[in-house]
């Protein structure tokens, strides 16, 4: 029996271990093909190659899973921690780690509820940096030029919005295509922003003053391309205003928050955008025709108080009537006033030349050719002493004196004055130049203001009795007509009147 027992573990087959994981392998794979999986996403890692590696858990168990480059990068809805998911794949082991892991061909999110949770976590990260803020949104251009929509070509949005805006006011409109839902949605409507933000203002392809990113109704799967981080930030970066129309009203996604304004739906997304172009006519010409009577009540106020104020002004011949009867009052004061002034000067020639005696006349010549002989006869050597003190004086400083100083004043005075003869010169040619210029614009004006120019577009000055004749009455009263045209005048009976002389001025005078 000893023997029996020690002879036992020979006769048991011996594998390598990589036949023994090859048989795990098969075993498992064989058992376990295709299955579905439903669990908490767990750690995620992905590396450069482009694979996913992830950790499969509920609250006993932990699975490995895998999505290779490809499947990874055809999901709509990528892994995140936390998320509850059903993966479908097959079961399999890595020899390397002794492990056994899952291939996963196709993850999706377990029910709506993941789905919103997921989009819960999204929108509080985004909230946390400030991108829902409203102080960020830019204010909607009043008419923009140029509206970039970003949609689907071949659906009913893009016919809504176009009809829409030819109603209101036709503008121009670019069309970027992109697809809204499936896996390409979110990377497409990326570029459509970034694309058009790109764009150069005024360039051959213009860049939009307006966004519009729009798409018809939809199940929440249907319109989760825009409720992925990217969309958001890519529109929460553009420097284009931005309008989110996505779904219907009561359908909500991540870029309505981050869009500077959303519209219920694309028809109202146009209606945001541009205003209704009969209603700013309208409003145009009310304004234009309430200009219209404000202008002519003002010219009509302004009339009548030039009216009021001519009134109480005198006629031109009246303010002559005051200065001319002065005149004439000081001309008959002006004789007997020239009267008197002689006959006082002549009283006083008279005084005094009765006082005037020939004896007196002698005797003050005498004493002042006296005074006159003194004073000459001292003014000889004080004349010596002072031109002997002044040459030696000037002997003094001669010695001090140099030409030099003198010289170079003469030449700075010399350049001094020719800078202010060439500025004085300058100065008066500018001014003679403005002169006449205001001469030449006055005889334009003059030239405007004169009825020369009228007659010269055919009309006529008729003219009766010297006086200006504007009735057909005032015609038939006069004794004469003159006609004026601009080559001349041309006489019709009588005489023409006398031009009245002017008055002379008076002579001036002094009154005494």
């Amino acid at each position: 029996m000893d023997m029996f027992e020690d002879d036992a573990p020979g006769n048991a087959p011996e594998f390598s271990v990589s036949e023994l994981a090859g048989a795990v392998k098969r075993t498992i794979e064989g058992n376990f093909g295709y299955v579905r999986v439903r669990g908490e996403v767990g750690r995620v890692t992905r590396p450069k190659s482009g694979h996913v590696y992830l950790d499969l858990k509920d609250d006993k168990a932990v699975i490995n899973g895998i999505l290779w480059k490809g499947v990874a990068a055809r999901l709509q809805n990528q892994p995140e921690e936390g998320m509850e998911v059903i993966a479908t794949g097959k079961m399999t082991t890595f020899p390397g780690q002794s492990r056994y892991q899952i291939v996963i061909e196709d993850l999706r999110p377990a029910g709506a509820g993941a789905l919103m949770a997921m989009l819960e976590k999204r929108k509080a990260m985004l909230q946390a940096e400030g991108l829902f803020d409203a102080g960020r949104k830019k204010r909607l251009p009043y008419l923009p030029e140029i509206i970039g929509v970003v949609t689907s070509p071949s659906g009913a949005v893009i016919r809504d919005i176009l009809h829409r805006l030819r109603d209101r006011f036709p503008r121009k409109v670019l069309i970027w295509p992109v697809a809204v839902q499936g896996q390409n949605c979110a990377p497409e409507v990326v570029r459509a922003i970034q694309g058009f933000n790109r764009l150069t203002p005024g360039g051959a392809l213009p860049r939009p003053d307006l966004l519009i990113v729009a798409r018809g109704g939809g199940s929440v799967e249907d319109l989760w391309g825009f409720n992925e981080e990217s969309v958001a930030r890519a529109a929460a970066a553009s420097e284009i205003p931005l309008i989110s129309a996505v779904g219907h009203e009561t359908d909500t996604t991540l870029i309505d928050f981050v869009s500077d304004m959303r519209a219920p739906t694309p028809t109202a997304a146009a209606e945001l955008a541009v205003p209704v172009r009969m209603e700013l006519l309208g409003l145009v010409g009310d304004y234009g025709a309430r200009m219209t009577r404000a202008m002519g009540q003002r010219i009509d106020v302004r009339g009548q108080r030039l009216r009021d104020v001519s009134r109480a002004l005198p006629r031109p011949q009246e303010l002559l009537d005051g200065p001319r009867q002065r005149l004439d009052v000081v001309g008959e004061r002006l004789p007997h006033a020239l009267r008197r002034l002689v006959d006082r000067q002549r009283l006083r020639l008279s005084e005094s030349a009765g006082s005037l005696r020939p004896v007196v006349l002698t005797r003050a010549i005498t004493v002042e050719k006296a005074k006159l002989t003194d004073r000459a006869a001292r003014l000889a050597p004080a004349l010596d002493r002072l031109v002997v003190q002044r040459r030696e004086a000037l002997a003094r400083r001669a010695d001090r004196l140099s030409p030099r100083p003198i010289q170079r004043e003469i030449v700075a005075g010399r350049d001094k004055l020719d800078s202010l003869t060439r500025r004085l010169q300058e100065a008066q040619a500018a001014r003679i130049l403005e002169q006449k210029r205001k001469l030449d614009a006055l005889a334009r004006l003059s030239d405007t203001l004169s009825y020369k120019a009228t007659l010269a577009r055919g009309y006529a000055v008729v003219r009766g009795d010297g006086h200006v004749v504007t009735t057909k009455a005032g015609a038939e009263a006069a004794t004469g007509l003159e006609i004026e045209f601009a080559d001349g005048t041309f006489k019709l009976g009588g005489k023409p009147a006398k031009k009245t002389a002017k008055p002379k001025p008076p002579e001036q005078g002094s009154l005494f």
